[in-house]
């Protein structure tokens, strides 16, 4: 005999206070573990495709760790020490930016830029912060993340975590299938198929944009010869995930810089004075770069890898990173994304539900 629906939902509301409570209580010490299961989650049709190749899944798993670490290693050689350097160097130069927009509202504005003005005292104070606050996330980035122990901890027990999980993954899932409730299994089935598909189309396909784009940005931006090309290109790949926002926030800071570096000035050389042209060329190349970018997302990548049937709305998206940054901290904004999923998939299920009940249709059950 079947539990009443009302003890069945009193058990589900238990557990996922349990579950809420677990991720309060023990974030930082699951973190490691839920980076892994991430990474093996998103690395799992990899190693499905590796078998249907011919691999056995232990060899599937060895190839795809070996590639990772040999891409980890370069990134760790070539890029990293770059990005931070770029990221100090671009904190640093923050007032001097500051220093010129206000130069140039005073040329154009002198009334607005008086000593005493709130203008004046806002771009100030503005560059102060960013160099100050930006200082302090370096170093707490650099001596305080989690702690240098914690750090290695992370580097250490993530990659286990991920290649033990991605190994065994087909027979964890086929664990959690028998544990479902039988009265409920096609329905769960149903649920979680969309909930993956929603996940693999977002974390897969969004994550592969994100990180052809910000590889794109940073490319052509060190090569357009912007000096925080790559810092710039890191910044737009990262937030692309968010339609339009990643291509405008890289592309105004981009071109901001772009203005800072190459627009014309006039300095005195050895007692000479000599004046530099507004290089238009160069800044309309990095604009370019940026409209290429966002056509090359809207027109190929995004409907190739990710499709058109997400079911994230962005608002929603953000949303849940907010509110579960806050909560949980790191661990919530990584369990944001799939716990965001969850509940669109139920949501939606829930609605259609709905509609088919004679709570929305009323007694007649003509459509």
């Amino acid at each position: 005999m079947a539990l009443p629906v009302g003890q069945q939902v009193k058990y589900w509301s238990i557990a996922a206070a349990v579950f809420l409570i677990v991720l309060w209580f023990l974030g930082d010490v699951i973190l490691p573990f839920v980076l892994g299961g991430a990474i093996a989650y998103f690395l799992d049709p990899v190693a499905d495709r590796l078998e249907r190749a011919g691999c056995t899944r232990i060899v599937s798993v060895v190839i795809i760790a070996a590639v990772t670490t040999l891409v980890f290693i370069l990134l760790i050689l070539l890029v990293i020490p770059t990005l931070i350097q770029q990221t100090a160097s671009l904190i640093n130069t923050a007032p001097e930016l500051f220093e010129r927009l206000q130069a140039w509202l005073t040329g154009r504005f002198p009334s607005l830029m008086d000593a005493d003005s709130t203008i004046r005292q806002q771009l100030l104070a503005i560059g102060e912060t960013i160099q100050s606050k930006g200082g302090e996330l370096v170093n707490g980035l650099v001596s305080s993340a989690l702690g240098l122990i914690n750090i290695l901890v992370l580097l250490i027990i993530v990659p286990v975590v991920a290649f033990y999980m991605l190994l065994d993954w087909d027979n964890m899932t086929a664990k959690v299938d028998t544990m479902l409730p039988r009265d409920h299994v096609g329905t769960i089935r149903k649920l979680a198929s969309d909930i993956d598909r929603t996940l693999a189309s977002f974390i897969r396909g969004q994550g592969t944009v994100c990180l052809i784009l910000g590889t794109y940005y940073a490319v052509g931006l060190m090569v357009a010869g912007l000096n925080f090309g790559l810092i710039v290109g890191f910044i737009a790949g990262l937030i692309t995930f968010i339609p339009y926002v990643g291509a405008l926030v890289g592309g105004v800071l981009a071109v901001g810089l772009a203005l800072f570096q190459f627009w014309g000035s006039i300095e005195v050389v050895d007692g000479e004075t000599v004046s530099y042209a507004t290089n238009w060329l160069r800044i309309g190349i990095i604009a370019g770069i940026f409209f290429l970018g966002q056509f090359l997302e809207g027109n190929i990548l995004t409907p190739k890898l990710v499709g058109d049937s997400v079911g994230l709305h962005p608002v929603w998206l953000l949303f849940a990173l907010s509110v579960f940054g806050s909560l949980f901290g790191f661990v919530g904004m990584l369990v944001a994304v799939p716990i965001a999923a969850a509940i669109g998939v139920v949501t939606r299920y829930a609605l259609e539900q709905y509609k088919s009940s004679l709570l929305y249709r009323g007694m007649s059950r003509d459509d």
